[in-house]
């Protein structure tokens, strides 16, 4: 019986033997596809690195533009701020002197206003003691007619 089982071993020994090269061909062309889809991925990551160098590449670049805009505008603000500071200051002036004029021009007024009264009250005496002067006039040239 021994002899009998290597037999068998020997004739069961080709077999799967004979499995395993038509089982190598279709491992092989499965690995040659699996390289190629390696190498098709590969180049797919190589294409998307590629894009997102690109990508931050841009990025940065209109990061720089947008801050150097910034820039800008922080500057012609800060001078229009300066501007506008140095403008308000002298409308502040102008107020103050103003306010300062029209005070000094009402006290003259006050003033001119006092003055005024005072003349119109001298001619008033004036008129009366005309009135009375004429009126003596008068009585003295009646005198003189009687």
């Amino acid at each position: 019986m021994a002899n009998s089982d290597s037999s068998t071993a020997t004739l069961s020994a080709p077999l799967p033997l004979a499995r395993k090269k038509e089982d190598v061909t279709p491992i092989g062309s499965k690995i040659t596809e699996l390289n190629e889809s390696r190498t098709e991925l590969l180049n797919r990551i190589q294409g998307l690195k590629q894009d997102l160098q690109s990508w931050r590449s841009k990025l940065d670049t209109q990061v720089k533009i947008y801050r150097d805009e910034l820039s800008e505008l922080k500057k012609s603000l800060n001078v229009e701020v300066v501007q506008l500071r140095t403008e308000f200051q002298e409308l502040k002036n102008t107020l103050q002197q103003q306010q300062e004029d029209v005070t000094a021009s009402l006290r003259n007024l006050g003033d001119s206003a006092g003055d005024d009264a005072q003349e119109a009250q001298e001619p008033k005496v004036d008129v009366e003691d005309q009135k009375v002067h004429s009126s003596a006039e008068e009585d003295i040239e009646k005198k003189d007619e009687n």
